[in-house]
């Protein structure tokens, strides 16, 4: 399944509903995971399989609201957090089996290193430039995180341009395109920040529990964890459902509410 990675146009973001969004990050040996953050290649599969069997597919943040846009169900968006170099070996096998595709949010300012914004550790290798364009090639939609993985809301202006602006610059030059996406560092935004991202030209973002932000530009995810099991996931959706059930997300690029 090729990933549809253009901006959509404005009037496809009118959704009645807030899609559901699952929120993963390195995928490998979750042993050591002290901010359980990490899952298993199997697990990730385990979890695939629960979606396919309630008639679910996986598929990137901007496919998924093109099919809300247009009415089609059926569809549950993938998003992976920080770039972590294990998503080729580890993640992409997995989602190709199951016929997937997912938006990797990667950090193009530290291509290459590591996770050192985590203190407890462990450290984890990041994909390198050759590794983001891999996982663009395989058909992933990559989005912007942000160039160094910082809390936003602290910055001065001209430091949160360059997270923003600066890091799709980065992004266009890496892959070729500019990213339609960017996912808020730590989930953490404001008005300030989500004006940031609206001005540097992306047609959505991805936050955590935005609250009253919530919008195209700040839309909500579900953390999964090693331990979500059919269970859990079950239950996760409803919640998701529940709290957001009364959500209209408004036609970007209207004000930000």
């Amino acid at each position: 399944m090729a990933a549809d990675t253009s901006a959509p146009p404005a009037e496809a973001l009118t959704l009645r509903r807030q899609p559901w969004i699952l929120t993963y990050h390195s995928v490998s040996d979750p042993t050591d995971d002290p901010y359980g953050i990490t899952v298993s290649a199997d697990r990730l599969d385990e979890q695939l399989t629960w979606l396919r069997r309630r008639g679910l597919a996986g598929v990137g943040v901007t496919a998924l609201l093109r099919a809300h846009a247009a009415g089609r169900r059926g569809l549950v968006g993938l998003t992976f957090d920080d770039g972590y170099a294990d998503f080729l070996d580890e993640a992409l096998p997995v989602l190709l089996g199951h016929g997937c595709t997912a938006t990797v949010f990667v950090l193009p300012g530290r291509a290459g290193a590591g996770n050192s914004w985590d203190p407890l550790g462990p450290r984890k290798p990041l994909l390198t430039e050759d590794g983001i364009r891999a996982v663009a090639e395989a058909g992933m939609e990559i989005g912007s995180h942000g160039m160094l993985h910082r809390d936003l809301t602290a910055l001065p202006d001209d430091a949160l341009r360059a997270e923003t602006h600066g890091s799709r610059e980065e992004l266009r030059r890496i892959t070729g395109t500019a990213p339609a996406g960017f996912c808020y560092p730590y989930g953490t935004a404001d008005r300030r920040v989500l004006q940031s991202v609206r001005e540097a030209g992306y047609a959505y973002g991805c936050a955590l529990v935005p609250g009253s932000l919530a919008g195209p530009l700040a839309l909500p995810r579900t953390h999964v964890s090693h331990a979500d099991r059919g269970g859990r996931l079950r239950a996760k959706e409803l919640r998701h459902r529940l709290r957001h059930r009364n959500a209209a997300v408004r036609v970007f690029p209207g004000e930000v509410r």
